[in-house]
């Protein structure tokens, strides 16, 4: 109810996410020319499954990213880098339809 996706869909959608996401992992790190193996860095604070959760839940309720990385324990910056990221993405996968009614709820809020 929190996202308004069943369980079954919102699996789906993950499942599918997740294949994009290293879809376009794969190409990118054949692009590059590295002289550092890869592997190091910063681990990602929320796994892929709560990143498309944060953006969902944003897509729903529209709540401040403050509010958003409260609820996700990240901070402000993190939800809303992680937003940012997922929406194009989740555009891909999404009905358009679908964001379209966000798109349209944003400008009247405006």
């Amino acid at each position: 109810m929190l996202i308004g996706l069943k369980y079954e869909q919102l699996q789906q959608l993950i499942l599918n996410a997740e294949r994009l996401y290293y879809e376009k992992q794969a190409s990118l790190e054949s692009k590059k020319v590295r002289i550092i193996a890869g592997g190091g860095g910063r681990k990602p604070k929320l796994s892929i499954p709560e990143q498309i959760i944060l953006t969902l839940v944003y897509l729903r309720h529209l709540p401040t990213f403050q509010l958003l990385g409260i609820q996700f324990e990240v901070s402000e910056s993190t939800a809303n880098d992680t937003f940012n990221y997922w929406l194009p993405n989740l555009r891909e996968l999404l009905p358009s339809s679908l964001l379209e009614q966000v798109k349209k709820t944003l400008l009247t809020m405006k």
